[in-house]
């Protein structure tokens, strides 16, 4: 018996040292040291062995046990020593390479373009309003001299939520209710979010607008040209030409569409796309508030006057920028967005 304790010694051993995997180490334990491997079925057979020779053997057992325990873990320390290496090799981490810079964040040129018109404004004594964009027929339409019949709904393409509810088409319901809850004189913007049913390359069905109105004694057309030429000119340049054209709005009158010479071409250009060879781009509408918008806010008519406009953030941007598909503001691509 003794004799062939040693023997698996020498076996367990010498099979210990070809082991390529901890996997194969972990099986030859199981097969030499486990409750039914070799030592195990060795020892059943030393109860018929006397006092003396039992206990030999089993100091004997021990040492053996001992012995390819020991080699068992070397060689699993081996094996995953050569693992970790190999993989360090692939992982390796090339410390002469640069750093990454983190992601600073950018303004988003509508962000940009918005901020810049409310800072125009303000600096001319202008304050900033707010109102719901889920607004009331009354306010959207009825209170600007627009009633149910008016064509000029038509050319809203509005998302009604119900029959008296709908997303806003423009910002100048906050005109109306600032003016319901104050008196003139009033000098007034309002930056916010609109919606029409209208999807292409130059309009969307979400956009940003800014509505503006100054109300007061003696409020004239002079004064409408003077704030909305200082409003241009500080915005695209002191070089550039404004000129103003008659228009219709139902809540103004008169009423004007205004145009920038063309940024692109300078004016000049008979082959331009963006202004089509015209050299001019309309930028804005605007015009006297019609006396019905005043009837409707309780001012009378005879005593205060006043005017109003409106401009889409979004023309601004693409003009400012060159950008030629306001698609991409709502595209969310960083290729896009960090260039500005």
């Amino acid at each position: 018996m003794k004799k062939r304790l040693i023997e698996i010694r020498d076996e367990a051993l010498s099979s210990i040292k070809g082991v390529s995997t901890p996997d194969e180490a972990n099986a030859l334990r199981v097969r030499y040291l486990g409750r039914k491997g070799e030592i195990s079925t060795l020892l059943k057979g030393l109860g018929a062995l006397d006092h003396n020779l039992r206990r030999e053997l089993g100091q004997e057992t021990n040492k053996v046990k001992t012995a390819i325990e020991e080699a068992l873990n070397t060689r699993i320390k081996e094996l995953q020593c050569a693992l970790d290496r190999e993989r360090l090799k692939k992982e390796r981490i090339d410390t002469t390479l640069p750093g990454r810079k983190p992601y600073r964040a950018k303004l988003h040129p509508i962000t940009t373009v918005m901020t810049e018109v409310e800072d125009i404004f303000t600096g001319l004594g202008f304050s900033i309003a707010e109102g719901p964009e889920l607004e009331l027929d009354y306010y959207n339409f009825e209170s600007l001299n627009i009633p149910k019949d008016h064509p000029a709904r038509d050319m809203q393409d509005t998302f009604y939520i119900s029959k008296d509810l709908l997303l806003r088409t423009h910002t100048s319901p906050v005109q109306v209710r600032v003016m319901e809850a104050g008196k003139p004189p009033l000098r007034v913007i309002a930056p916010g979010t609109v919606y029409r049913r209208d999807s292409d390359v130059t309009h969307t069905p979400m956009f940003h607008q800014v509505e503006g109105f100054m109300v007061g004694s003696g409020v004239t057309f002079s004064n409408l040209k003077a704030v909305l030429t200082h409003f241009l000119e500080t915005l695209f340049g002191e070089d550039v030409a404004v000129r103003f054209r008659p228009s219709f709005f139902p809540f103004t009158e008169p009423s004007a569409e205004v145009d920038i010479q063309c940024v692109i071409c300078g004016g000049g250009g008979s082959t331009c796309r963006v202004c089509k060879g015209t050299g001019w781009l309309e930028i804005l509408g605007a015009g006297m508030i019609h006396p019905n918008v005043f009837k409707s806010v309780g001012y009378d008519p005879e005593t205060v006057s006043g005017f109003a406009f409106g401009l889409g953030i979004e023309r601004i941007a693409m003009l400012k920028f060159g950008i030629d598909d306001i698609r991409l503001f709502f595209e969310n691509d960083l290729r896009f967005i960090t260039q500005f």
